[in-house]
Parts: structure tokens; sequence; C-alpha cells
């Protein structure tokens, strides 16, 4: 089968903050569409099940900017990330969805679902898509759809497919390192950025997006997100978080740790994260210097050992923010009750 292919997915050590709809940008959007209407990709939800990682890279350069003239990109990414909070969300099952009507032109199946940082580069030389499935909606227009699970396709080449049929399931395999859908849009093998296809490479507008009405109210544009959150009884890592396998809180257990995952984040936030116990003293707290550059994703913690005689009965409190520009980008608060 022909090649597919997938810009390489680097992540860069962590992310984050408010929310911007694409109807918000410099000029009002009045191009007439000029390709298919597309649904959302993936059945989940955004800001609550799934998050949008990265958009395409619209820079012509050598840097890397999104439809949105912000940094959620990187160098020659062409197409959108759909990510999912973990790999147990990804065991559950997450459908891939048919973006618009059309025939499957190719596929491929057969690749593991392994992170790319344990087998290494050279492992995914040629299917760096891992998993995927091509679809041709006509007049040159095509949809990619790739790192779907091994054995999870439910479509055959040369099939049919309706506008928001499953094709798969979200899945780890090729040149990624977490769960998620990278989603490309072609017309006559040009990439093609469905948020902004009327625009020129470098000009910050969303012209003429390609999203249907009710997908594109879904896709409010966010500077980041908070991906993970919650309480452990010790130490939490990157891997554990990504795995799910994080060690429970309790009353008595070794320690009190706070932590969130972040993406998206920009150079010069600033993160807190603040633990307080139910009578309002503070337990832990962690401030982050302003980073230096942007993060695609940032695993902040606070905690404390247990005292000799347990934690207090009550209510205990995170407060996770971010500041940005002098003002608060992202917030997230949660707690737990022993």
């Amino acid at each position: 089968m022909p090649r597919l292919s997938c810009v390489p997915l680097l992540l860069s050590a962590i992310l984050l903050a408010g929310a911007c709809s694409p109807r918000d940008s410099a000029a009002v959007d009045e191009t007439p569409r000029i390709g298919p209407e597309l649904v959302l990709p993936v059945d989940c939800v955004l800001g609550q099940t799934c998050e949008i990682q990265n958009y395409v890279d619209r820079d012509p350069g050598p840097g890397a900017q999104d439809y949105f003239c912000a940094t959620r990109s990187y160098q020659d990414h062409n197409g959108v990330d759909f990510r999912i909070p973990n790999l147990a969300a990804q065991r559950a099952g997450v459908d891939v969805l048919a973006a618009a009507a059309g025939r499957v032109s190719r596929l491929r199946d057969g690749v593991p679902d392994v992170s790319v940082r344990t087998v290494g580069l050279a492992a995914v030389d040629g299917t760096e898509c891992g998993n995927g499935v091509v679809i041709d909606h006509g007049d040159g227009w095509e949809t990619q759809y790739c790192h779907l699970a091994q054995g999870s396709l439910v479509v055959g080449e040369g099939d049919e497919v309706k506008a928001g049929q499953p094709l798969g399931r979200i899945g780890l395999s090729g040149q990624t390192e977490y769960p998620h859908l990278h989603f490309t849009v072609r017309r006559d093998g040009a990439v093609i950025d469905p948020f902004a296809p009327g625009a020129d490479a470098g000009v910050c507008e969303a012209r003429g997006a390609l999203w249907s009405r009710e997908a594109g109210d879904r896709m409010v544009y966010r500077r980041g997100a908070v991906l993970n959150f919650g309480f452990a009884s010790g130490a939490v890592s990157m891997e554990s978080v990504e795995e799910a396998v994080i060690p429970q809180a309790s009353g008595s257990a070794p320690a009190l740790v706070a932590y969130v995952r972040a993406i998206g984040l920009e150079a010069g936030d600033v993160q807190h994260l603040k633990v307080t116990a139910p009578n309002g003293d503070l337990v832990a707290e962690t401030r982050i210097d302003p980073l230096d550059r942007a993060k695609a994703q940032y695993l902040l913690y606070a905690g404390r050992r247990t005292p000799a005689e347990g934690w207090k009965t009550g209510t205990y409190r995170a407060e996770y923010w971010v500041e940005r520009g002098g003002r608060r980008a992202l917030e997230q608060v949660f707690q737990i009750r022993f």
C-alpha cells in the first residue's frame, strides 16, 4: 500500500491557558467554504474527555505558529492532534470517526501500540503514521487518520463511509509518545489547515474553516489546558500519570501529594499549586519561575509527608493556577476528603 506519512511528534517538557473562539480572530470569517464540511473526528468531548494538543504549523519558515498566531504547534506539523488523558482512556476505547463522507482509499493495520520512546525512531521508520486510514472525499480532497490502535480498524479499502462513522480507535502506534489522533486534511496532496484553509501561510486569520458549525462551536481555541489532576500518596512522574498508575491517597498513606499535568504553556507563564487543610492552614505549595519557552506539557506537584498522627478528618483542597501577562490564564481546583 502507499506509505502513510506523518510528521514526527516531539514532546518537550509540559503546558496551558484561557479560551478564545476561532471566530474571535483578526477578521470576521466571511469566506465561503472551499472543501468538505467536517465533523469532529473523535468520539470525545473537547475540554472534558479530550483536548487539542497541536495544530497545523502555518509558519513557512523555521519557526512554528498555529492559525491563532500562538505556539500550539511545532516545526512542519501537518495536522491536528486530538489527545486523550492517558493510556487508561486508550485501553477503554475511544472511537476515531470519519470527518466527512467518502471512500476509504488506503489503510494500514498491524503496527504495535507502543511509545516511540520505548522502541526508538528507527523502529517506526516508514510507519510513522502507525495504523491509519485515508479517506477520499472527491475533487482532490482527502483526510488521514494516524496512530490508531492495532486491530481496531472496522473499515476496509474501498468502503464507502458516512460522516461520523467509526473507523477504528485511538491508539499508540507509529511515531507517538501518547495516545491521540493525528488528523490531516489535504487537497491535491497539499496540506490544508482545517481551521483556516482560506488564509495564506503565516497569516493569522481563521478564514473559511472546514468544520461544521456544530464542530466549530465545540472547538473553542484554548491557549493551554489541564489534562490530568488529582491526589497521590507518594511521588508521581510523567510516566505514572500517562499510565494512570497513581498511588492512591489516603489519610494514613506516607504522604499527601497534589499533582497537575497541563498542556500548551507559553513562555513567561508562572505556575502555582497550593494545598490547604480543612481549617485553611497551608499544607504544601509549589511555584515555578517564569518559563523560558513554550512547553508542550508540564507536570507540577506539591505535597508533604503524613504527620505521625495521620491527616485530620475533613476536606483538603488543591488550587492550581497559571499567571500570564499579569492575570490568571488557567485555573483548576480539586479536593479530597479523609
